[in-house]
């Protein structure tokens, strides 16, 4: 049997992948299963100082994702020996991960592509894992899906659970257990009783800041490193283009050291009122950046500073987004900008680092599959590269222990 800790987009795709081949997995999620639309009830409070957004439930953070398929970090890895093409051509195919049709393209976004291009910018449309047959767009993909139109790891948890795995939700892993530099199961708290799982093979994957606190329990120096992809998002008022209910993030630029995507943010409303606007007045970008490996996490405590690098970048890539937006027809006036915040922590459990090419710890039979393992931030939605990483993790260990 093979113990999987989370369900998000590493621990879901795994479990599938090891429910087909016949392997017994059982899967321990610390939140509960829950409906879609109700995801932005299990937002997880940010830690002191900072704003980290990522949720606890059955599929994880995926249930608030804005469906965003993109390939990051594929050559990068490969020059660490770890070639994911292939599993990343798979998981398109296994999502139909694509462009949105013309007919799920807003008036707001459709005039930030208009006055990007108009400035010699290039932008294309992002790809993504919503079935647009089932989506009536309403701009609530970052707070769950209220028509289950957007793929979710809880779709892979639920094929999983059909093909005999054993979910375990609202359970805490609080220890792993470890005999003689092996792995040899989990030590769990449900219903606030104690209980041993015994496996020989432990995955471990809730996240980049529970799975470097489960590490270090066990003495690896793990959370060292720490980075969130930080972004802000700029916007402004240009009066009834109604953005707020469009699909977000449906159209991408590329700069060297950045990335915008058209973006509504509650805190822009918020400020903006004081203005005189209404949700329906507001447009915007997000600012995305491969922030620096400047945090780290212990049992206590996550931490993360903006560095002077960092600052620069957000900079740069609010210069531009204003320049669009103006060129929109937003009021230069009323531009403004969100605080910094974090989208997709990682890097505290690095490739070449605390893991080898197969995901494998210093401990025999534990294996890491989350953000934990990606050596450099992304600087963009990494949801595709974390499934690929786990789903070539799941080909070893069938050859290994199926």
């Amino acid at each position: 049997m093979v113990i999987v800790v989370g369900s998000g987009a590493g621990g879901a795709i795994i479990s599938l992948e090891l429910a087909r081949a016949g392997i017994p997995v059982k899967i321990i999620e610390k939140g509960p299963s829950i409906k879609p639309k109700k995801a932005h009830e299990y937002y997880d409070s940010s830690e002191e100082g900072m704003d980290l957004l990522k949720t606890t439930c059955v599929g994880g953070s995926t249930l608030v994702a804005a469906g965003n398929g993109l390939r990051v970090l594929e050559s990068e890895l490969k020059d660490m020996g770890v070639d994911i093409s292939l599993e990343l051509d798979e998981i398109e195919d296994d999502l139909n991960v694509g462009p949105m049709p013309d007919t799920h393209f807003g008036k707001g976004t459709k005039i930030l592509m208009e006055s990007a291009k108009s400035l010699g910018i290039p932008v294309q449309k992002m790809p993504k894992f919503i079935r647009s047959a089932d989506c009536k767009p309403c701009g609530k993909c970052s707070f769950g899906c209220p028509k289950n139109a957007k793929w979710s790891a809880a779709d892979f948890i639920a094929n999983a659970a059909d093909l005999g795995a054993e979910l375990i939700s609202e359970t805490e892993v609080k220890d792993l257990l470890v005999k003689d530099g092996k792995v040899s199961g989990v030590k769990v708290i449900k219903n606030s009783e104690e209980i041993d799982f015994q496996s020989e093979v432990v995955i471990l994957a809730p996240g980049a800041i529970e799975t470097p606190r489960l590490l270090q329990k066990v003495g690896i120096e793990a959370g060292k490193t720490f980075f969130m992809d930080t972004f802000i998002t700029v916007g402004g008022i240009l009066k009834n283009v109604g953005f707020k209910d469009e699909i977000q993030m449906n159209a991408l630029i590329i700069m060297e050291n950045f990335i915008l995507s058209p973006h509504f943010s509650t805190f822009l409303s918020q400020q903006l009122k004081n203005k005189g606007a209404k949700d329906k007045d507001i447009i915007g970008f997000m600012i995305k950046i491969k922030d620096e490996l400047s945090g780290y996490v212990d049992l206590n405590k996550v931490s993360k500073t903006n560095t002077l690098r960092d600052v620069r970048f957000l900079a740069e890539g609010a210069a531009l987004a204003g320049a669009i937006l103006v060129e929109a027809g937003v009021n230069p006036d009323t531009i403004i900008s969100t605080h910094p915040r974090g989208a997709h922590p990682g890097g505290t459990a690095a490739i070449g680092d605390l893991v080898n090419e197969n995901l494998e710890t210093s401990i025999s039979g534990l294996y890491v599959a989350d953000a934990s393992v990606l050596p450099t931030a992304p600087g963009a939605p990494p949801i595709l590269t974390i499934m690929a990483l786990s789903k070539r993790l799941s080909k070893h260990i069938i050859s290994k222990y199926g």
